[in-house]
């Protein structure tokens, strides 16, 4: 049998150490599929229900390992359905081959079905965007796509015609001045050093050393810098604030934090940065500046030259990985010991735990989602993954799941889509098969890729999903009574969704709790499923994600949203009355 070209790219993904293809099959890529049918031995096909959801588990495969990603999907139609897994690799710099197919090169210009130039409809979200046009190229290619993504932690595509995909492998059917050769060795990453120049390490340390009120800001270009981040921290009396990316990067009972920063975060991390005299950024690029401090001195450890001093006025901008980086700074630290400022938001950090343990009631009707999330937090092991949506379940996740031993926690930070959840469950059980993955998503991200529990059931992965089901898009509807509008078109009718008998249907377990007496045993009996397990658990959809610091403006936009006609205000009042009543209590 002939090896044709599409073996030489599977081989070379293979020399890489490439182990997982997540796809969806199409006429426009069977000669891939072929070559991946020949390299089974090397190169596992993962089969999935919908291209989109291809995309986001080669994205979170790519978060969990720190290898790449990879997803495969037919020309037309299959490739425009990965863009919006592509973009949140994109957007949290995550390294990702996408590999499409495309017609013929003998009919290429001629409006041929399914005939959409992917190069050109991928140019925003990829760092390498090649075309083949030669057999002989896609050694090299693949090369130069997979350094593209590691050294610029993005998406890298290349897109196969039907023809170049089953020619001879290395053939070369023109006349060349300078022939494509195939490399002949094996493929080579060069890290480029993460160490900052020592110049700028003894300007950040000369910034850092005058705080009399300082604050680290870390993200997640710092979760594999946990004890550099603590010593520093510990070095320099100062409190840890972390981005919602971040929240794996130092335990949630570590003595340093206040936990999370913006909407999902807490009050004294509020509090700190309109405090803080000199704030010390740690692979974050958070974007939302209204958050962070106005008039602080600020140093920034950022991996990236173009987003280093990017986002807000930055005294001193330093290009470097964050654990060399603050390896190397530990030294230049004049060290404090007693700390007042830090013991003043540890005293903080206290009260606002013990106000979010007193959220998390067993005893309310409806269901309170705090306390739906903080039984998961108890039974989950303490290596777990933890992957989740966007929406209010971001909120429930960001203060009730505690990052504690080796714990972890992916999400969309960046792009905030819908519907990861799942997929990226799928994948790192995949990446990680003796580790518990639990998936915490909502009604509305689940239903948009639900196929994929079929997915999961069918290659037998030991999954755990968890639905905070409010029947509604509970985010938006929070966020048009903060702009001080009535909600409108965020909940759904009936009949309401019962996700359990989906999961049966697929093999899996199934369990649906309307009763919070319910919720630990349905999710202990899920964890302990040999297989794919689903709880759908009502919540009530009347419980506002409340920031942690409410401000006047918001305030008056939600009593004004109350006013002009909300029509849920007695509930949610009531939610919200007994919230408060329950702090009060604790």
């Amino acid at each position: 049998m002939a090896r044709i070209a599409s073996e030489s790219l599977i081989e070379r993904l293979a020399e890489w150490g490439v182990d997982t293809v997540f796809g969806l099959p199409g006429d426009g890529i069977n000669g891939i599929m072929e070559g991946l049918r020949r390299h089974r031995d090397r190169v596992r096909f993962v089969l999935v229900h919908h291209e989109e959801a291809a995309a986001f588990m080669a994205t979170g495969y790519a978060k969990a390992t720190g290898r790449l990603g990879v997803c495969l999907a037919t020309s037309g139609p299959g490739g425009i359905h990965l863009l919006n897994g592509l973009y949140d690799a994109k957007l949290d710099h995550t390294p990702v081959l996408a590999i499409t197919g495309m017609q013929e090169t003998s009919v290429l210009g001629t409006g041929y079905q399914q005939e959409v130039h992917l190069d050109k409809l991928f140019a925003d979200v990829a760092e390498y965007n090649m075309l083949v046009s030669n057999p002989a190229q896609l050694p090299s290619l693949a090369d130069l796509a997979i350094r593209t993504a590691y050294a610029r932690r993005g998406v890298a595509h290349l897109t196969v015609p039907n023809d170049i995909q089953v020619a001879e492998a290395g053939a070369d059917p023109y006349q060349h001045v300078a022939p494509a050769r195939a490399p002949q060795t094996a493929p080579i990453y060069l890290q480029p050093s993460g160490l900052p120049r020592q110049e700028d390490l003894e300007w950040a340390a000369e910034v850092l050393n005058q705080a009399e009120r300082p604050a680290m800001l870390v993200g997640q270009g710092a979760l594999h810098a946990r004890q550099e981040v603590l010593a520093v921290a510990e070095a320099l009396g100062a409190p840890v604030v972390k981005t919602l990316p971040g929240k794996a990067v130092v335990p949630d009972d570590s003595p340093y934090t206040t936990g999370g920063i913006g909407l999902l975060g807490t009050r004294p991390s509020e509090e700190l940065m309109d405090d803080a005299d000199v704030l010390f950024m740690v692979g974050t690029n958070f974007p939302y500046t209204k958050f962070l401090p106005e008039r602080a001195r600020v140093v920034q450890f950022e991996a990236e030259p173009t987003r280093a001093g990017a986002r807000i006025a930055t005294d001193v901008p330093v290009v470097c990985d964050a654990k060399e980086g603050l390896a190397a700074l530990l030294p230049l630290i004049a060290r404090r010991d007693g700390s007042a400022h830090l013991a003043k938001y540890q005293k903080m950090m206290a009260k606002w735990r013990s106000d979010m343990e007193t959220l998390e009631n067993p005893d309310r009707d409806p269901i309170a989602p705090q306390y739906a999330m903080s039984v998961i937090d108890d039974l989950a092991a303490d290596d777990a993954i933890l992957t989740c949506d966007s929406g209010t379940i971001a909120t429930w996740a960001a203060r009730h799941w505690t990052i504690r031993d080796g714990r972890e926690f992916y999400l969309s930070g960046t792009l905030a889509t819908m519907a990861p959840g799942l997929p990226y469950a799928i994948a790192m059980q995949h990446a990680f098969p003796g580790r518990q993955v639990i998936a915490y998503v909502g009604d509305g991200g689940f239903s948009m890729l639900m196929a994929e529990f079929l997915t999961a059931a069918q290659h037998r992965l030991p999954i755990t999903v968890v639905i905070n089901n409010n029947n509604s898009l509970g985010q938006i509807l929070w966020e048009q009574m903060v702009l001080g509008y009535p909600e409108h078109g965020v909940r759904y009718a009936a009949p309401e969704a019962d996700f359990s008998v989906w999961a049966r249907s697929c093999g899996g377990f199934g369990a649906k709790v309307t009763k919070s007496g319910d919720v630990a045993p349905a999710i202990r009996q899920a964890l302990a499923h040999d297989g794919p397990a689903l709880v759908d658990v009502d919540v009530n959809p009347n419980e506002p994600p409340m920031p942690g610091k409410v401000s006047y403006e918001q305030a008056k936009s939600f009593a004004q949203a109350f006013l002009k006609g909300q029509p849920h205000k007695a509930a949610i009042a009531t939610t919200l009355f007994k919230d408060r009543i329950q702090r009060l209590d604790g």
